[in-house]
């Protein structure tokens, strides 16, 4: 998977479209020319871009599975879920899939093209908590569904990010300062994860999408319009996660100078409150993402702590400065404890 480059893997996804001969593709015909350029590439998935004529869409190939799924599985998984959004228009809109493994070892789909640009929290909060309202209150049958159950949230989390801060403190270049200190917050964590028993006691599982950062949204301003383009790892679980995951500063930070202020946490919740049917959703969703803000919190500076680790051993780690940067900001004290303090040591 790490050794794959969306560039190097043109000719192989231009072969594909030749061999596959797909025809479930809108006003696609692969015996006519056409071009094929890459758009995004993720960690575990390369995106291109195809064009004929005046029609455009997305080919997507999955290199690995965030989930544990199988190349066949996680591919299978992700169209599904596009398709039981297809209706609502919050996403590109799926045209095939091929789990077949049969012209190259990584699933494929294809689905619409949806031109913008990426969200900007500043001015599209409201619409962005709006749409997220729509796609949770998707009505999908809870026993029939293929979605993976999130059952204890807060373990979940607090297990992932314990795995990755053990990476952390046993590595030479640990500081000693920060090692203290996020030892402080996992022992807090491991008592706050059983404040779950609050989900537990109370489920509201629908559709969530689980990563709402900005660069997974598209908006097209001249046609008002705006879609969550990524769904990759989408769960059966709380509402909560997006919108906890969408507004702590870990996330907003990461690809912005953005730190949401607390009147625009309030106009968020506000506008997503406003688009909810549900009464008791709209009651208990401040509760709910309250909770789920610090865990939110620690799965980035875990993540960060190794990926900055990386940073400093590995010689042939691509490195590029800006990522850099942001890393070296995740893992210093003074801001990490302005994301646990509030938390830990609440002002009397």
């Amino acid at each position: 998977m790490y050794n794959l480059s969306i560039q190097t893997f043109l000719p192989q996804a231009k072969a594909y479209l030749l061999q596959a001969r797909l025809v479930n593709v809108p006003n696609f015909n692969p015996n006519e020319d056409f071009t094929i350029k890459p758009l995004a590439q993720g960690e575990y998935n390369m995106n291109f871009l195809v064009q004929q004529g005046n029609s455009t869409w997305v080919l997507r190939f999955n290199t690995g599975s965030q989930i544990g799924l199988s190349q066949a599985a996680q591919i299978i998984y992700e169209f599904n879920t596009l398709k039981l959004l297809a209706p609502l228009d919050v996403s590109p809109q799926p045209y095939f899939l091929d789990d077949s493994l049969e012209f190259l070892p990584y699933g494929a789909l294809g689905m619409a093209h949806l031109p913008g640009e990426k969200l900007d929290y500043q001015r599209d909060l409201e619409k962005a908590a709006q749409l997220m309202a729509r796609y949770h209150q998707l009505e999908i049958p809870e026993s029939d569904n293929h979605l993976i159950r999130e059952d204890q949230p807060l373990s979940l989390t607090y297990q992932r990010c314990l795995r990755m801060l053990q990476v952390y403190f046993e590595s030479d270049q640990v500081d000693p300062a920060l090692a203290a200190y996020l030892g402080e917050v996992r022992a807090w964590a491991e008592e706050a994860r059983h404040q779950e028993a609050y989900f537990q006691a109370d489920p509201w599982l629908c559709l969530i999408n689980t990563e709402v950062n900005n660069t997974n949204w598209i908006i097209n301003r001249q046609a008002k319009t705006l879609h969550l383009v990524d769904w990759e790892k989408p769960l059966w679980g709380d509402p909560s996660q997006d919108l906890s995951h969408f507004r702590v500063p870990t996330t907003t930070l990461w690809k912005t100078d953005y730190r949401m202020s607390d009147a625009d946490k309030a106009r968020m919740m506000m506008a997503y409150k406003a688009a909810i049917a549900d009464p008791h959703l709209r009651d208990t969703i401040e509760e709910r993402t309250r909770l789920k803000d610090p865990f939110n919190c620690l799965r980035g500076v875990s993540w960060c702590a190794i990926a900055w680790i990386q940073y400093q051993v590995d010689e042939h780690l691509l490195k590029n400065e800006d990522t850099f940067q942001k890393l070296s900001m995740y893992v210093d004290l003074n801001f990490v404890r302005s994301l646990f303090d509030p938390y830990m040591k609440p002002q009397e």
